[in-house]
């Protein structure tokens, strides 16, 4: 499913016009990418966590010449869905074809 599937799936089931949804999602994602981006975590009750993972400073090889290079610490956005959401998926009929 693409954003526009899901303004489309939106504006359906809500009688929303899809402009204003299509603003909403884009103004959901952008509040996201934000919070992140300052250090926060976003938490959303029955759906999961966009969460910052911490991958630690290791060794690396460049193999053609046998020089080892240090890679340094790296901050990556991560999603870690709720309880609810995986139960969800986990008995899906639809997923068991």
């Amino acid at each position: 499913m693409r954003k526009a599937d899901l303004v489309n799936r939106i504006a359906e089931k809500t009688g929303i016009p899809k402009v204003d949804v299509l603003v909403s999602v884009e103004a959901f994602c952008k509040e996201i990418k934000e919070a992140m981006a300052n250090g926060e975590q976003v938490y959303i009750r029955g759906f999961g966590s966009f969460i910052i993972k911490v991958r630690a400073k290791k060794i690396g090889r460049i193999i053609k010449k046998n020089i080892a290079i240090e890679i340094p610490e790296q901050r990556i956005p991560a999603f870690k869905p709720a309880k609810v959401f995986m139960n969800k998926i986990k008995t899906s009929q639809n997923l068991k074809k």
